[in-house]
Protein backbone atom coordinates (compact mmCIF):
# COMPACT_ATOMS: atom_id res chain seq x y z
CA UNK A 1 0.00 0.00 0.00
CA UNK A 2 1.57 3.43 -1.09
CA UNK A 3 1.54 6.03 1.37
CA UNK A 4 0.67 9.60 0.34
CA UNK A 5 0.97 12.89 2.76
CA UNK A 6 -1.96 15.56 2.70
CA UNK A 7 -0.43 19.08 3.94
CA UNK A 8 -3.24 20.97 5.49
CA UNK A 9 -4.98 17.40 5.62
CA UNK A 10 -7.61 18.51 8.23
CA UNK A 11 -9.01 21.71 6.26
CA UNK A 12 -11.84 21.59 3.53
CA UNK A 13 -10.56 19.70 0.19
CA UNK A 14 -7.59 17.96 2.63
CA UNK A 15 -10.54 16.68 4.81
CA UNK A 16 -12.49 15.30 1.45
CA UNK A 17 -8.75 13.37 0.58
CA UNK A 18 -8.04 11.85 3.22
CA UNK A 19 -11.89 10.30 3.53
CA UNK A 20 -11.66 9.00 -0.16
CA UNK A 21 -7.69 7.76 0.03
CA UNK A 22 -7.69 6.36 3.42
CA UNK A 23 -8.92 2.63 2.25
CA UNK A 24 -6.69 2.41 -0.68
CA UNK A 25 -3.32 4.44 1.03
CA UNK A 26 -1.72 4.90 4.04
CA UNK A 27 -2.67 8.43 4.66
CA UNK A 28 -0.46 10.94 6.74
CA UNK A 29 -1.59 14.61 7.28
CA UNK A 30 0.37 17.92 8.29
CA UNK A 31 -1.19 20.38 9.56
CA UNK A 32 -0.97 23.17 12.47
CA UNK A 33 -4.89 23.64 12.82
CA UNK A 34 -4.91 27.68 12.23
CA UNK A 35 -7.50 29.43 14.49
CA UNK A 36 -8.37 31.54 11.71
CA UNK A 37 -9.89 28.10 10.10
CA UNK A 38 -10.21 25.44 12.62
CA UNK A 39 -11.22 28.08 15.62
CA UNK A 40 -9.35 28.10 19.10
CA UNK A 41 -9.85 24.77 19.70
CA UNK A 42 -8.74 23.09 16.68
CA UNK A 43 -11.56 20.53 16.65
CA UNK A 44 -13.23 21.91 13.98
CA UNK A 45 -15.85 20.33 11.19
CA UNK A 46 -12.90 19.31 9.22
CA UNK A 47 -10.89 17.81 11.79
CA UNK A 48 -13.18 15.64 13.61
CA UNK A 49 -13.69 13.90 10.02
CA UNK A 50 -10.11 13.31 9.70
CA UNK A 51 -8.94 12.51 13.16
CA UNK A 52 -9.58 8.64 13.18
CA UNK A 53 -8.65 8.25 9.42
CA UNK A 54 -5.05 8.99 8.99
CA UNK A 55 -1.54 9.14 10.60
CA UNK A 56 -2.19 13.32 11.94
CA UNK A 57 0.99 14.97 12.58
CA UNK A 58 0.26 18.45 14.26
CA UNK A 59 3.39 20.63 12.71
CA UNK A 60 3.47 23.56 10.54
CA UNK A 61 4.97 23.12 6.62
CA UNK A 62 7.65 26.42 7.56
CA UNK A 63 9.21 23.99 10.40
CA UNK A 64 11.74 21.70 8.47
CA UNK A 65 12.02 19.14 11.87
CA UNK A 66 8.25 18.52 10.80
CA UNK A 67 8.74 17.54 7.43
CA UNK A 68 11.23 15.62 8.18
CA UNK A 69 8.93 14.03 10.76
CA UNK A 70 6.12 13.29 8.24
CA UNK A 71 8.61 12.25 5.24
CA UNK A 72 11.01 10.04 7.03
CA UNK A 73 8.20 7.47 6.90
CA UNK A 74 8.36 6.90 2.96
CA UNK A 75 5.75 9.01 1.87
CA UNK A 76 5.22 8.23 -1.64
CA UNK A 77 3.03 10.67 -2.78
CA UNK A 78 2.76 14.54 -1.00
CA UNK A 79 -0.53 16.88 -2.01
CA UNK A 80 0.63 20.08 -0.99
CA UNK A 81 -2.50 21.65 0.17
CA UNK A 82 -1.27 23.85 2.75
CA UNK A 83 -1.01 27.56 2.66
CA UNK A 84 -2.39 31.00 3.61
CA UNK A 85 -5.72 31.78 1.96
CA UNK A 86 -7.14 34.97 0.82
CA UNK A 87 -6.88 37.99 -1.68
CA UNK A 88 -7.02 40.88 0.67
CA UNK A 89 -5.67 39.85 4.08
CA UNK A 90 -2.78 39.13 2.08
CA UNK A 91 -2.03 42.60 0.93
CA UNK A 92 -1.38 43.45 4.38
CA UNK A 93 0.00 40.50 5.90
CA UNK A 94 2.54 39.63 2.77
CA UNK A 95 5.20 38.44 4.88
CA UNK A 96 3.13 35.91 7.03
CA UNK A 97 2.09 34.35 3.05
CA UNK A 98 5.22 34.30 2.25
CA UNK A 99 6.05 32.49 5.08
CA UNK A 100 3.36 29.94 4.62
CA UNK A 101 3.28 29.56 0.99
CA UNK A 102 7.16 30.29 -0.51
CA UNK A 103 8.89 28.93 2.59
CA UNK A 104 6.85 26.15 3.29
CA UNK A 105 7.05 25.07 -0.41
CA UNK A 106 11.14 25.56 -0.57
CA UNK A 107 11.20 23.18 2.26
CA UNK A 108 9.55 20.37 0.85
CA UNK A 109 11.53 21.14 -2.45
CA UNK A 110 14.74 20.69 -0.37
CA UNK A 111 13.36 17.52 0.66
CA UNK A 112 13.32 16.26 -2.63
CA UNK A 113 17.05 14.97 -2.42
CA UNK A 114 16.99 13.23 0.52
CA UNK A 115 13.47 11.04 0.59
CA UNK A 116 14.07 9.58 -2.69
CA UNK A 117 10.47 7.45 -2.15
CA UNK A 118 8.60 10.77 -3.31
CA UNK A 119 7.01 9.92 -6.95
CA UNK A 120 4.59 12.76 -7.49
CA UNK A 121 3.88 15.79 -5.90
CA UNK A 122 0.21 17.29 -6.54
CA UNK A 123 -0.36 21.40 -5.51
CA UNK A 124 -3.01 22.93 -4.84
CA UNK A 125 -2.58 26.32 -7.24
CA UNK A 126 -5.18 29.20 -8.14
CA UNK A 127 -6.56 30.74 -10.62
CA UNK A 128 -5.78 33.99 -9.14
CA UNK A 129 -2.14 33.66 -11.04
CA UNK A 130 -4.12 34.73 -13.90
CA UNK A 131 -5.26 38.44 -12.66
CA UNK A 132 -7.89 39.13 -15.14
CA UNK A 133 -9.02 36.61 -17.38
CA UNK A 134 -8.58 36.38 -21.00
CA UNK A 135 -10.76 38.80 -23.16
CA UNK A 136 -11.17 39.82 -26.97
CA UNK A 137 -11.91 43.23 -28.45
CA UNK A 138 -14.14 44.54 -30.70
CA UNK A 139 -11.89 43.29 -33.45
CA UNK A 140 -11.49 39.98 -32.12
CA UNK A 141 -7.64 40.20 -31.19
CA UNK A 142 -7.00 38.65 -27.81
CA UNK A 143 -6.26 40.48 -24.43
CA UNK A 144 -5.13 40.00 -20.86
CA UNK A 145 -5.61 43.14 -19.34
CA UNK A 146 -3.32 43.97 -16.43
CA UNK A 147 -5.50 45.85 -14.09
CA UNK A 148 -8.26 48.02 -14.11
CA UNK A 149 -8.03 51.89 -13.54
CA UNK A 150 -8.57 53.41 -9.60
CA UNK A 151 -10.22 56.61 -12.06
CA UNK A 152 -12.25 54.18 -13.45
CA UNK A 153 -13.41 52.15 -11.06
CA UNK A 154 -14.31 55.43 -8.93
CA UNK A 155 -16.82 56.50 -11.81
CA UNK A 156 -18.48 52.97 -11.28
CA UNK A 157 -16.63 52.10 -14.41
CA UNK A 158 -16.17 48.38 -13.80
CA UNK A 159 -15.73 46.68 -16.95
CA UNK A 160 -12.34 45.91 -18.22
CA UNK A 161 -11.65 48.11 -21.52
CA UNK A 162 -9.59 47.86 -24.41
CA UNK A 163 -6.58 50.44 -23.60
CA UNK A 164 -6.36 51.32 -27.39
CA UNK A 165 -10.20 52.75 -27.77
CA UNK A 166 -11.73 52.11 -24.78
CA UNK A 167 -14.30 49.83 -25.46
CA UNK A 168 -15.70 47.12 -23.27
CA UNK A 169 -13.70 43.93 -23.18
CA UNK A 170 -15.27 40.86 -23.93
CA UNK A 171 -14.43 37.84 -21.60
CA UNK A 172 -13.65 34.04 -22.62
CA UNK A 173 -12.46 30.85 -20.88
CA UNK A 174 -9.19 31.35 -19.27
CA UNK A 175 -6.58 29.07 -20.71
CA UNK A 176 -3.10 27.64 -19.17
CA UNK A 177 -1.41 29.50 -21.92
CA UNK A 178 -3.47 32.54 -21.18
CA UNK A 179 -1.07 35.70 -19.25
CA UNK A 180 0.07 35.21 -16.01
CA UNK A 181 -0.78 38.46 -14.16
CA UNK A 182 -1.05 37.78 -10.19
CA UNK A 183 -2.05 41.03 -8.78
CA UNK A 184 -1.84 40.02 -4.61
CA UNK A 185 0.50 38.81 -2.47
CA UNK A 186 -1.58 35.60 -2.32
CA UNK A 187 -1.74 35.23 -5.96
CA UNK A 188 2.18 36.07 -5.96
CA UNK A 189 2.60 33.29 -3.44
CA UNK A 190 1.03 30.34 -5.40
CA UNK A 191 2.57 31.00 -8.45
CA UNK A 192 5.97 30.98 -6.77
CA UNK A 193 4.99 27.51 -5.89
CA UNK A 194 4.18 26.22 -8.95
CA UNK A 195 6.76 27.10 -10.75
CA UNK A 196 9.43 26.31 -8.31
CA UNK A 197 8.08 22.66 -7.93
CA UNK A 198 7.52 22.22 -11.39
CA UNK A 199 11.34 23.07 -11.89
CA UNK A 200 11.92 20.79 -8.79
CA UNK A 201 10.43 17.75 -9.75
CA UNK A 202 11.96 17.57 -12.94
CA UNK A 203 15.06 17.62 -11.73
CA UNK A 204 14.32 15.13 -9.13
CA UNK A 205 12.63 12.83 -12.03
CA UNK A 206 9.58 13.48 -9.38
CA UNK A 207 5.68 13.77 -11.27
CA UNK A 208 4.03 17.01 -10.74
CA UNK A 209 0.51 18.75 -10.69
CA UNK A 210 0.02 22.01 -10.24
CA UNK A 211 -4.07 22.17 -10.25
CA UNK A 212 -5.23 25.74 -10.59
CA UNK A 213 -8.16 25.57 -8.31
CA UNK A 214 -11.08 28.23 -9.25
CA UNK A 215 -13.17 29.33 -6.23
CA UNK A 216 -14.17 25.99 -4.50
CA UNK A 217 -17.33 25.54 -2.27
CA UNK A 218 -19.49 23.60 -0.71
CA UNK A 219 -20.11 21.59 2.88
CA UNK A 220 -16.87 21.87 5.15
CA UNK A 221 -15.05 24.94 4.03
CA UNK A 222 -14.18 27.26 6.55
CA UNK A 223 -17.40 29.20 8.41
CA UNK A 224 -14.91 31.34 10.81
CA UNK A 225 -12.84 32.64 8.11
CA UNK A 226 -14.25 35.84 7.12
CA UNK A 227 -11.49 36.26 4.44
CA UNK A 228 -12.19 34.26 2.04
CA UNK A 229 -15.20 32.42 0.26
CA UNK A 230 -18.12 34.87 -0.68
CA UNK A 231 -20.66 31.72 -0.28
CA UNK A 232 -19.89 30.57 2.96
CA UNK A 233 -19.74 34.40 4.15
CA UNK A 234 -22.98 35.08 2.34
CA UNK A 235 -25.05 32.08 3.71
CA UNK A 236 -23.58 32.65 6.69
CA UNK A 237 -25.20 36.32 7.33
CA UNK A 238 -28.54 35.65 5.35
CA UNK A 239 -28.98 32.69 7.92
CA UNK A 240 -28.45 35.20 10.92
CA UNK A 241 -30.83 38.12 9.44
CA UNK A 242 -28.13 40.06 8.51
CA UNK A 243 -27.46 42.10 5.33
CA UNK A 244 -24.83 40.91 2.77
CA UNK A 245 -22.59 43.57 0.67
CA UNK A 246 -21.68 43.46 -2.54
CA UNK A 247 -18.68 45.04 -4.42
CA UNK A 248 -19.24 46.91 -7.75
CA UNK A 249 -22.21 46.26 -9.10
CA UNK A 250 -22.42 42.63 -8.49
CA UNK A 251 -22.01 41.75 -12.17
CA UNK A 252 -18.27 40.81 -11.49
CA UNK A 253 -18.23 36.58 -12.24
CA UNK A 254 -16.24 33.72 -11.17
CA UNK A 255 -16.26 30.02 -12.07
CA UNK A 256 -17.43 28.42 -9.07
CA UNK A 257 -16.58 24.89 -8.70
CA UNK A 258 -18.02 21.91 -6.42
CA UNK A 259 -15.88 20.31 -3.74
CA UNK A 260 -16.83 17.15 -5.11
CA UNK A 261 -15.53 17.93 -8.16
CA UNK A 262 -12.33 19.26 -7.01
CA UNK A 263 -12.46 16.36 -5.42
CA UNK A 264 -12.64 13.77 -8.15
CA UNK A 265 -9.91 16.14 -10.34
CA UNK A 266 -6.60 15.79 -6.94
CA UNK A 267 -7.58 11.96 -7.20
CA UNK A 268 -7.38 11.75 -10.73
CA UNK A 269 -3.80 13.25 -10.27
CA UNK A 270 -2.76 11.17 -7.70
CA UNK A 271 -3.49 8.05 -10.09
CA UNK A 272 -1.98 9.19 -13.02
CA UNK A 273 0.14 6.35 -13.99
CA UNK A 274 3.15 8.30 -15.74
CA UNK A 275 5.60 10.23 -15.15
CA UNK A 276 4.85 13.86 -16.32
CA UNK A 277 4.28 17.66 -15.18
CA UNK A 278 1.11 18.89 -15.98
CA UNK A 279 -0.31 22.40 -15.06
CA UNK A 280 -4.60 22.20 -15.34
CA UNK A 281 -7.47 24.34 -14.56
CA UNK A 282 -9.74 22.66 -12.52
CA UNK A 283 -13.37 24.56 -12.31
CA UNK A 284 -16.94 24.11 -13.29
CA UNK A 285 -15.72 26.31 -16.73
CA UNK A 286 -19.00 28.00 -16.11
CA UNK A 287 -19.30 31.99 -14.71
CA UNK A 288 -21.48 33.02 -12.39
CA UNK A 289 -22.14 36.32 -11.00
CA UNK A 290 -21.80 37.51 -7.72
CA UNK A 291 -24.98 38.60 -7.45
CA UNK A 292 -26.77 35.42 -9.14
CA UNK A 293 -25.09 33.88 -6.40
CA UNK A 294 -26.61 35.86 -3.42
CA UNK A 295 -29.51 35.85 -4.86
CA UNK A 296 -29.39 32.06 -5.25
CA UNK A 297 -28.59 31.62 -1.91
CA UNK A 298 -31.66 34.12 -0.20
CA UNK A 299 -33.77 32.23 -1.89
CA UNK A 300 -32.79 28.58 -1.18
CA UNK A 301 -32.51 30.17 2.41
CA UNK A 302 -35.66 31.62 2.84
CA UNK A 303 -34.81 34.61 4.98
CA UNK A 304 -36.54 37.98 4.13
CA UNK A 305 -34.73 39.61 6.67
CA UNK A 306 -31.80 40.03 5.25
CA UNK A 307 -31.18 42.58 2.66
CA UNK A 308 -28.89 42.38 -0.24
CA UNK A 309 -26.75 45.55 -1.02
CA UNK A 310 -25.03 46.47 -4.09
CA UNK A 311 -22.78 49.47 -2.70
CA UNK A 312 -20.54 49.75 -5.60
CA UNK A 313 -17.74 50.22 -3.59
CA UNK A 314 -14.62 48.46 -4.87
CA UNK A 315 -11.32 46.38 -3.59
CA UNK A 316 -8.08 47.17 -4.12
CA UNK A 317 -6.51 44.39 -6.61
CA UNK A 318 -9.93 42.49 -6.99
CA UNK A 319 -10.68 41.45 -10.70
CA UNK A 320 -13.78 41.79 -12.97
CA UNK A 321 -14.36 38.26 -14.41
CA UNK A 322 -12.56 34.54 -14.79
CA UNK A 323 -13.56 31.46 -15.68
CA UNK A 324 -11.78 28.70 -16.59
CA UNK A 325 -11.34 26.60 -19.81
CA UNK A 326 -11.01 23.13 -18.58
CA UNK A 327 -10.63 21.23 -21.65
CA UNK A 328 -6.59 20.76 -20.60
CA UNK A 329 -8.00 18.41 -17.74
CA UNK A 330 -10.80 16.93 -19.74
CA UNK A 331 -7.98 15.63 -22.18
CA UNK A 332 -5.24 14.52 -19.54
CA UNK A 333 -7.52 13.37 -16.55
CA UNK A 334 -11.03 12.79 -18.44
CA UNK A 335 -11.86 15.01 -15.79
CA UNK A 336 -15.78 16.30 -16.07
CA UNK A 337 -17.43 18.40 -13.45
CA UNK A 338 -20.72 16.85 -12.51
CA UNK A 339 -22.29 19.26 -10.10
CA UNK A 340 -24.32 22.99 -11.26
CA UNK A 341 -23.96 26.08 -8.96
CA UNK A 342 -27.38 25.49 -7.92
CA UNK A 343 -27.33 21.80 -7.54
CA UNK A 344 -24.00 22.46 -5.59
CA UNK A 345 -25.66 25.62 -3.69
CA UNK A 346 -28.63 23.67 -2.49
CA UNK A 347 -26.08 20.91 -0.59
CA UNK A 348 -23.99 23.44 0.76
CA UNK A 349 -26.79 25.18 2.55
CA UNK A 350 -28.89 22.53 3.97
CA UNK A 351 -25.19 21.32 5.40
CA UNK A 352 -24.99 25.01 7.05
CA UNK A 353 -28.23 24.81 8.32
CA UNK A 354 -26.79 21.88 10.90
CA UNK A 355 -23.76 23.89 11.61
CA UNK A 356 -22.92 26.50 14.64
CA UNK A 357 -21.84 29.75 13.16
CA UNK A 358 -20.02 31.08 15.95
CA UNK A 359 -19.53 35.49 16.20
CA UNK A 360 -19.69 36.90 12.67
CA UNK A 361 -15.88 38.63 11.65
CA UNK A 362 -16.87 40.08 8.37
CA UNK A 363 -17.85 43.69 9.04
CA UNK A 364 -14.50 44.04 11.19
CA UNK A 365 -12.57 42.11 8.09
CA UNK A 366 -13.89 44.90 5.64
CA UNK A 367 -12.95 47.68 8.21
CA UNK A 368 -9.24 46.47 8.12
CA UNK A 369 -9.71 46.71 4.76
CA UNK A 370 -10.71 49.88 4.72
CA UNK A 371 -8.13 51.02 7.71
CA UNK A 372 -5.29 49.44 5.22
CA UNK A 373 -7.10 51.76 1.83
CA UNK A 374 -7.79 48.52 0.05
CA UNK A 375 -11.64 49.04 0.10
CA UNK A 376 -13.03 52.36 -1.70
Amino acid sequence: MKKILITGGAGFIGSYLVNALKDNYEVFVLDNLDPQIHGSDGHSYTYNLIKDNCHFILGDVTNPKDWEKVLSNDINIVVHLAAQTGTGQSMYEATSYVNSNCIGTTILGDCLSNYKSIEKIVLASSRSIYGEGKYINRKGNVIYPEGREIDDLKKGIFECLDPIDNSELIVQATDENSGINPISTYAITKYFQEIYLKNVCEANNVSFFGLRFQNVYGPGQSLKNPYTGIISIFSSRILQGKDIFIFEDGKESRDFVYCLDVLDAVVKAIEFDKTSQHILNIGSGTPTTVLEIANVLKEFIGNDTSNIIVNGEYRKGDIRHNFADISKAENILNYKPKYSINEGLRIFVEWLKTQELGVDLYEKSLQELKNKGLLN
